[in-house]
C-alpha cells in the first residue's frame, strides 16, 4: 500500500507558475511508477504527465508540453509538477498517482491516488 498527499495548489493569474508535490509513503517509492492527472469540473479525469521509477522517462500531454515538467526525487519519496505559464483551462483538481511496472497515461490503470490539490487559474 502506498500513501500520496498532495500540497502546493492554490489560486495564480494567467501566466503564473505553480510547483505541485507529492509527498508518498507506505512502500518503496522507487518501485512506482508515478503520474499527475487533473480533473476538471464535469469532465473527466485526465492525464497530465506521468514518469518512470528512475525518473529517465517521461510523457506528457500535449496539452502541457513546454509548460509542465514532472519530476521526482527517489531519495525524498516525492514527485513534483512544475506548471509554468498557466492558463484560465489548467483550472482542475490535480492527483498524484502510483502504480508498480509499466508506464501507462490511462488513469484507470493506476492504483494508488491521493486526495487531490485544487489549482485555479484566472484570466
Amino acid at each position: 500500500q502506498v500513501q500520496l498527499v498532495e500540497s502546493g495548489g492554490g489560486l495564480v493569474q494567467a501566466g503564473g507558475s505553480l510547483r505541485l508535490s507529492c509527498a508518498a509513503s507506505g512502500r518503496t517509492f522507487s518501485d512506482y511508477v508515478m503520474g499527475w492527472f487533473r480533473q476538471a469540473p464535469g469532465k473527466e479525469r485526465e492525464f497530465v504527465a506521468v514518469i518512470s521509477t528512475s525518473g529517465t522517462r517521461v510523457v506528457n500531454a500535449d496539452a502541457v508540453k513546454g509548460r509542465f515538467t514532472i519530476s521526482r526525487d527517489n531519495a525524498k519519496n516525492t514527485l513534483y509538477l512544475q506548471m509554468n505559464s498557466l492558463k484560465p483551462e489548467d483550472t482542475a483538481v490535480f492527483y498524484c498517482a502510483a502504480r508498480r511496472l509499466n508506464l501507462y497515461t490511462d488513469y484507470r490503470k493506476y492504483d494508488y491516488w491521493g486526495q487531490g490539490t485544487q489549482v485555479t487559474v484566472s484570466s
